[in-house]
């Protein structure tokens, strides 16, 4: 006999599913009581069930939100439902997957691939069978309804159906699917394609053995009638543009002249989709000489695209031109993540032209959803950088129109078309800019302020441009109106000009010193007009602007302009607001450039960021013990604290010392040091050194301690706590001399593995955008481990000098670079013989140095000089010919060999 409801406990149930549609809180506030209270009853799921499928004299959306609590359980906890209860639930969501009210077939779709991914795909085994059965019913409403069930399942476990653990059901649903290709229905035909693109992507087995077929069957479906069948077609074609281009390159035309008709496809979601096609192609091999006679065509829809559409206009409140007086609501401001302290040494390559900004800065927050305006300017700026200038003559015609356009809309669109086109075409570029810069000039002062916000945004794609003119040029008048757009009306463009603002900084470094008094100004003046969102923006041109100048804003003007809004800001916030971790790296950033300027204030900022170091640890110690009562703390306050305290001892030098001796941090550092999370670690390496290099008394007493743990640390699988740490105990040898001794077989094996390892990724680093190679630091601390121990280390000189010689011939003169070579010279002394077979390598090196020391240089002519008497003046004439002939100018020319 089938379970019935008592009828009293059905009114009741009812009753509670009308109040929770009440808006009043209070109401839902004894809904959610109400519901714990008879989740203690199995068969309460019973009555939630009996609403949804049987019940059809309810309205419909009751009867759909006691299924949606259902589900909520069964996510919740289906492990405890009694077999009976799970077995009815199971059964009446397959005799009624075909109810005659859509929104009812809908959610009993979603309770069964709930259900289903709880586990129980494999405990429930006639699901899949009966699906696909009743996929042959006459009635659209039961073949719709398992459509969509099937459909949710798929994308919820398209993995565990492609494997062995269900016997490859695939085998069977796949052709079952592919038949459904030809239905009369559109929502049919829809589902069934759907569900075979949750496998393109994973090369589903079953799908390739049939993947002429879908190919055929998606021919077949080009020109459907219905969007979300085309929206359905586009996404499958672009996947398997990835996955299987083998077998769309025999039909690359048609595909792509399909794609073009498609992207303007008057349904935006299809051209969305077939947009997106333009930016997986970009990135095949083949896309130069299958898209290039297609150009003509594509560029002008690209643009077309990159239009503000109404809907767009009206969302984004496009006709409001001042907002600055509103507050931010809190869902407007994105998660910010804090990128931990990396050490990193100056490098000889130049920066390339464009930066690295991502396309999606074109600055739509509030549309931060994918839209057809950012696939098209993202697809035309990917296009770009593989067409390169041949992209120019089908844009430039289009481009004069578009900029000069009397509609602001259009124009507005043309400024994106200039910023997005900026990394990939800027040779061909050049020659126009000289003209087309003071008219964007003139732009960020256009009565719209969407158009100002693009205009910030393009003209900080081509900073490293205006940069490399002379100043009063461009860059003096582009700094004029940027600084007033930073106090702008409008919340959009203060903060496309505070970002455009931070670039041009970090392009025009020194450049800025002349202005620093009327930029600081402005910056200072904007901490009293800004909203919550903006502010955050600001600390961060504050703080580039800090790195950019360094020791330049170390004059008491400044400081006294700069200083006191920040510390308000600082006081005013508590140790748990996230709104720290900008402030603080923005901190951390004047500090280091304030040097002692900033003495006046580290007192209270110190402390603040051990009680921060400490209040983590703390919590992180109660949340490993009893994880049920505690939460695990946010470890970004511990790293973003370690980091200022790393600006602090680097700006402050030995001026620190006072501070760290009255305080706990060594005692602190020595557990970030070992802490699980590899950022904890890294930014705990990097303030080693610091305090190494600041105050290495305080550090002298715990390298017993912690040199095993700087050992253990050296592993390349977390690349940048190596770097860091491999760094820190460079320092440590430059401080310890001869002390080092002890230590130098804890660490020494490691960093040469370290320094033999194939193609060390090269690590692109945040602050310069310059490529250093990461054997750098490794080079360096096994240089200065020589220098302060070579009878340990020279031995295995052979195992490393080859890699150490070619990483350290592109880092420029410095003090770091100056202690390794020492050290490599004394290694050389001690065992001669280690460097022979590579000696040539060891010449290169030398001859990448500018100016060395005097002393340095005496070294190396006596190496050079002692090698060649040795070999005899034949042997050498017969080694150097194998030089290149820059190298054998300049040791002739340097050391006279």
């Amino acid at each position: 006999m089938d379970w019935q409801p008592d009828e009293q406990g059905l009114q009741q149930v009812l009753q509670l599913l009308k109040d929770s549609q009440s808006p009043n809180t209070a109401t839902q506030r004894i809904v959610q009581d109400k519901l714990k209270q008879l989740n203690q009853f199995p068969d309460f799921n019973n009555y939630l069930i009996f609403v949804l499928t049987r019940l059809k004299s309810e309205d419909e959306p009751t009867r759909s939100l006691s299924g949606l609590i259902l589900k909520n359980n069964v996510k919740a906890h289906y492990q405890s439902f009694p077999p009976p209860v799970a077995d009815f639930i199971k059964q009446e969501c397959l005799n009624n997957i075909g109810d005659a009210s859509s929104l009812i077939r809908a959610t009993i779709g979603i309770l069964i691939t709930t259900i289903a991914s709880k586990g129980e795909l494999q405990m429930w085994p006639e699901l899949l069978p009966q699906l696909c059965n009743l996929l042959n019913s006459e009635d659209y409403n039961t073949c719709e309804g398992a459509f969509g069930a099937l459909q949710k399942i798929c994308e919820d476990s398209s993995e565990l159906l492609d494997s062995d653990a269900l016997n490859r059901p695939l085998n069977i649903m796949i052709p079952k699917f592919l038949q459904f290709f030809k239905h009369c229905s559109p929502k049919i035909r829809s589902h069934a394609i759907a569900c075979v693109n949750q496998f393109i992507m994973d090369r589903a087995q079953a799908l390739m053995d049939n993947i002429d077929t879908f190919i055929e069957h998606l021919f077949a479906l080009a020109v459907d009638d219905d969007p979300e069948v085309r929206k359905n077609v586009c996404r499958a074609l672009v996947m398997l543009l990835e996955v299987r281009i083998d077998r769309l390159i025999p039909h690359m035309h048609s595909i792509i002249q399909y794609m073009l008709q498609r992207t303007q496809d008057h349904d935006e979601n299809v051209a969305l989709e077939a947009c997106e096609f333009w930016l997986t192609l970009a990135e095949q091999p083949i896309c130069k000489e299958v898209l290039a006679s297609h150009l003509v065509q594509l560029i002008p829809i690209l643009v077309k695209g990159m239009k503000y559409s109404e809907i767009d206009i009206i969302l984004l409140k496009g006709d409001v031109e001042e907002d600055e007086a509103v507050p931010d609501s809190e869902q407007d401001i994105k998660p910010r993540f804090h990128k931990s302290r990396t050490v990193t040494l100056p490098h000889e390559a130049e920066r390339p032209d464009g930066s690295e900004d991502a396309e999606d800065d074109d600055d739509d927050d509030a549309l931060s959803d994918w839209n057809l305006r950012k696939c098209s300017a993202a697809a035309l700026d990917v296009l770009a950088n593989v067409f390169r200038e041949d992209l120019l003559p089908h844009l430039l015609p289009l481009l004069k129109d578009l900029l000069f356009h009397p509609e602001w809309v259009v124009k507005e669109s043309g400024i994106l078309v200039l910023g997005a086109i900026a990394e990939g075409c800027m040779q061909g570029m050049v020659p126009y800019l000289p003209e087309l810069i003071p008219h964007l000039i003139q732009c960020l002062s256009d009565k719209k302020a969407l158009v100002r916000s693009i205009a910030c945004w393009t003209l900080s794609r081509y900073a490293h441009w205006v940069v490399s003119q002379p100043p009063d040029m461009h860059l003096k008048p582009l700094m004029t109106e940027l600084l007033k757009r930073i106090l702008d009306g409008n919340k959009r463009v203060q903060e496309a000009a505070c970002s455009a603002f931070a670039t041009l900084e970090e392009e025009a470094c020194t450049e800025l010193v002349p202005y620093l008094s009327y930029i600081l100004d402005t910056l200072v003046f904007a901490f009293g007009k800004y909203q919550h969102k903006n502010l955050l923006i600001l600390y961060d041109a504050i703080g580039t602007l800090a790195d950019s100048v360094g020791h330049h804003l170390n004059q008491p003007e400044y400081i006294q302009k700069l200083m006191p809004p920040l510390i308000q800001k600082w006081n005013e916030l508590k140790d748990e607001d996230k709104d720290l971790f900008p402030l603080l790296e923005c901190l951390s950033s004047v500090a280091t450039a304030l040097q002692s300027g900033f003495l006046p204030y580290c007192e209270p900022v110190y402390q603040r960021c051990v009680t921060l170091v400490q209040k983590t640890l703390a919590q992180a110690m109660m949340y490993n013990q009893h994880p049920e009562q505690y939460e695990a703390p946010d470890k970004d306050f511990m790293i973003v604290a370690l980091d200022l305290l790393s600006g602090l001892a680097e700006g402050l030098g030995g001026h620190v010392e006072q501070l760290v001796a009255r305080s706990n941090i060594m005692t602190l550092l020595f557990q970030c040091m070992q802490d699980s999370m590899p950022e904890v670690r890294q930014s705990s390496f990097a303030l080693l050194g610091d305090f190494t290099k600041a105050c290495f008394i305080h550090v002298k007493p715990c390298i017993a301690e912690f040199m095993p743990i700087l050992g253990t640390n050296l592993n390349p699988e977390f690349i940048s706590v190596c770097n860091n740490a491999t760094w820190a105990i460079g320092e440590i040898c430059m401080q310890m001399g001869v002390e080092m001794q002890p230590y130098v077989q804890m660490v020494l094996n490691n960093l040469v593995e370290i320094i033999n390892r194939p193609n060390t990724p090269k690590t692109l680093l945040e602050n310069t955008g310059r490529l250093t190679s990461p054997s750098a630091i490794p080079a360096i601390t096994i240089g200065r481990l020589g220098y302060v121990c070579p009878q340990e280390v020279a031995p295995m000189l052979q195992q490393f000098i080859r890699p150490w010689c070619t990483s350290l011939r592109n880092i420029r003169d410095n003090e770091e670079k100056d202690s390794a070579f020492r050290g490599i010279c004394m290694m050389i002394g001690v065992n001669p013989g280690g460097v022979v077979q590579d000696f040539i390598f060891f010449c290169d090196a030398v001859a990448s140095w500018v100016s060395p020391k005097d002393d340095l240089r005496d070294m190396f002519y006596k190496i050079l000089h002692g090698f060649k008497d040795q070999v005899g003046e034949e042997s050498w004439q017969q080694f150097s010919e194998q030089f290149p002939p820059l190298l054998k100018e300049r040791l002739a020319a340097f050391y006279g060999v």
